[in-house]
């Protein structure tokens, strides 16, 4: 990556943000955890992005036969995951964020809560098949558990018991914004003093049969099959479709003050979580993007963060053709007249979709371009939709100062997220 100039805003064109927007408390994120497709920690994660790599290739978790779509973006993992593969990845991603937040043998201070969005069940098919077949039912408690399908929310009491961390958690199931959820509603509960610290993130794993096969129905995938890396492309006027990805990511959060106090390493702080509810379709946004700009529109409103702030959006960025120009229009009317200077990012174009995990690896994406004072690519951006006319830096990272960042998530039902993510300046 070559050392490109610095962009910076106009002088006078801001002006100062409340650092705790209206909350009791200013949030810190002190750890950091991720398993993705182009990388299992945050290092390898982060110069992957940077590099613009993409995790696309033929699936190999399963024979996907003469499905329409037979591509997608696998998280290679160095040992047997087990049957659920969104569990071992969450529980990777905690332990990461829980050692990185540990200074001196000592984690964050007080209680802690899991706030956790989760995909859905893990249905095995081969047990099915078995089950139908006249096979007995398993006899210990632990085989009846995960025989058929793993229940969603199996992986959040292990995150607790294995880190000890006892306060009722929050689960998440809001599709694509689970992620966002989980991280916004983990920051509100730190932020407004109900908890000491949150573990919050997002895990999920949807490359098998009745996840592929469930997006290929309603034609939400690419059928580029035969080039894999370039099949996923948002905002460019070729594409067709997401494609699927699998991971997971975990932050910790705590006040600020406890974290400089305890001497912990600061990536950033959370600012603002907005989200909302359009019910326009199952499948498709609101066409005039009222859900996505309530979200974004909330966050910063919640972050005490005017619009000229805003320095760089993580788009939501799904390469579908009714998702990116709809939240182009949507950014559009949140930034005014300033949105053609703010760089907009698409994470998925190198990692996929990962469904109720996106958000949160997409907040640690963003994360890592804050503190590196770098925009990570939009890849296979090559023929722009004349209706996304933003700039969605294609290619190649670029450099760029940032004090705030909004990372966007709009799932499918119309479930929308974003939060607000500040550059620390201690």
């Amino acid at each position: 990556m070559g050392a490109l100039p610095v962009t910076r805003s106009e002088p006078g064109a801001r002006r100062a943000s409340r650092p705790g927007g209206k909350h009791k408390r200013r949030v810190a994120v002190t750890g950091l955890g991720v398993v993705s497709p182009i990388g299992n920690s945050v290092a390898a994660f982060r110069e992957s992005l940077f590099a613009g790599r993409s995790g696309a290739g033929p699936i190999t978790l399963f024979d996907p036969g003469e499905l329409p779509t037979r591509v997608a973006a696998e998280v290679r993992w160095h040992e047997d995951p087990g049957r659920d593969r969104k569990i071992a990845f969450a529980m990777e991603a905690a332990r990461q964020a829980v050692a990185g937040a540990t200074v001196g043998g000592a984690g964050p201070r007080g209680s802690g809560a899991v706030s956790f969005g989760l995909g859905l069940e893990l249905f095995s098919l081969e047990d099915m098949f078995r089950y139908r077949g006249g096979a007995a039912l398993p006899s210990t408690l632990a085989e009846r558990l995960s025989f058929i399908q793993s229940p969603s929310d199996l992986c959040v009491p292990m995150i607790s018991q294995r880190f000890g961390l006892s306060a009722p958690p929050l689960i998440h199931v809001s599709a694509c914004a689970a992620g966002t959820d989980a991280v916004g509603a983990g920051f509100r509960l730190v932020a407004g003093g109900r908890r000491d610290w949150v573990l919050a993130g997002g895990t999920d794993s949807m490359i098998n049969p009745l996840g592929v096969g469930g997006f290929c129905k309603i034609q939400a995938m690419t059928t580029r099959n035969d080039e894999p890396a370039r099949a996923c492309r948002p905002f460019d006027k070729g594409r067709d479709g997401f494609i699927l990805g699998e991971g997971s990511a975990a932050l910790v959060l705590e006040p600020l003050e406890d974290a400089v106090a305890r001497g912990a390493t600061i990536h950033a702080e959370l600012a603002g979580y907005g989200n909302s509810f359009d019910a326009h379709g199952i499948s498709e946004p609101h066409p005039e993007g009222r859900g996505a700009y309530e979200a974004m529109r909330r966050a910063i409103e919640d972050a005490g963060v005017a619009p000229e702030e805003v320095d760089c959006v993580n788009a939501h960025g799904t390469s579908t053709p009714k998702n990116d120009p709809v939240e182009t229009m949507a950014i559009k009317r949140l930034l005014g007249e300033r949105a053609k200077r703010v760089p907009v990012c698409a994470t998925k174009s190198m990692i996929g979709h990962l469904i109720s995990a996106a958000g949160a690896v997409e907040a640690v994406a963003a994360i890592e371009c804050l503190k590196a004072g770098t925009v990570h690519p939009t890849l296979n951006l090559e023929d722009p939709d004349p209706a996304c006319d933003l700039d969605y830096v294609p290619g190649h990272s670029r450099r760029h100062a940032q004090r705030v960042v909004l990372s966007n998530s709009f799932g499918f039902g119309g479930q929308n997220a974003c939060i607000v993510i500040r550059k620390y300046e201690a």
